[in-house]
């Protein structure tokens, strides 16, 4: 007769899966950590949580007491505006940290909403705020994570005050293909897991606006659009918008 697995046996073993062998750890918090680092990072993450579509994995004005790292699916984080319609500030794939909004107040300060069956590790904060002061690396990475969400924040800027919309749906999609080839999908063809109308919240523009801005991609032969079927067949022209842009 085999021996019964103990309690915390059973479930180590899934955080191992999720931490020390995932294929999103280059991406994430666990980059650099050794064995045992690892090891206490596994320790750490509460749980796995499924976000079905639809479903609001934290909202506004919510008590900040973890991070969430994306480990299958798609977000969008938004705010709501005075006319009652939600203001999209951003879209999280796998590999992406949730939550970091509500570090300096102890709350969320925007409402982070799954566009597809998602799931997420569980960070609890405080944990991971000791395990980064005794680990320089993970501490390092952390540092990281946020630089580059305080970078992607100030392109956000750069696109709402200075591109023409072409201008801004090009730099959205290179964005975006540009990330997905980091996780092993195609430079090239994608699926939007947002709608026109989430994508014109997110860049200031009009549901009509990236709805021709599509259009004259797919006339000029740099898209093949296909509803939310998306295939680049002109990279180079799409780059040559954003860098005429930034001059």
């Amino acid at each position: 007769m085999h021996d019964m697995p103990t309690p915390n046996s059973a479930a180590i073993e899934p955080l191992k899966v999720a931490c020390a062998s995932c294929n999103l750890r280059e991406l994430c918090l666990p980059v650099g950590l050794n064995a045992s680092e690892l090891d206490q990072l596994d320790g750490l993450v509460a749980k796995r949580r499924a976000v079905p579509r639809g479903e609001h994995l934290f909202r506004n004005g919510e008590r900040f007491e973890a991070l969430y790292a994306v480990r299958t699916g798609f977000f969008k984080t938004c705010v709501g505006s005075e006319d009652g319609r939600d203001q999209v500030t951003g879209f999280q794939m796998a590999g992406e940290l949730l939550g970091l909004d509500g570090i300096s107040s102890d709350h969320h300060h925007c409402d982070a909403v799954a566009l597809e069956d998602s799931s997420v590790c569980v960070i609890p904060y405080t944990q991971l705020e000791g395990l980064s002061r005794e680990f320089s690396v993970l501490q390092h990475q952390f540092h990281k994570i946020m630089s580059r969400e305080i970078v992607r924040d100030h392109g956000v800027m750069l696109l709402l005050g200075n591109m023409r919309a072409e201008e801004r749906l090009a730099a959205f999609l290179l964005n975006l293909t540009q990330r997905l080839q980091a996780r092993g999908f195609s430079a090239s063809s994608l699926v939007l897991r947002m709608t026109r109308e989430e994508i014109g919240s997110y860049l200031g523009l009009k549901l009509e606006t990236v709805s021709r801005a599509f259009s004259k991609f797919q006339e000029d032969g740099v898209l093949d659009v296909k509803q939310r079927q998306i295939t680049v067949l002109d990279q180079p022209a799409l780059q040559r918008l954003v860098s005429n842009a930034a001059c």
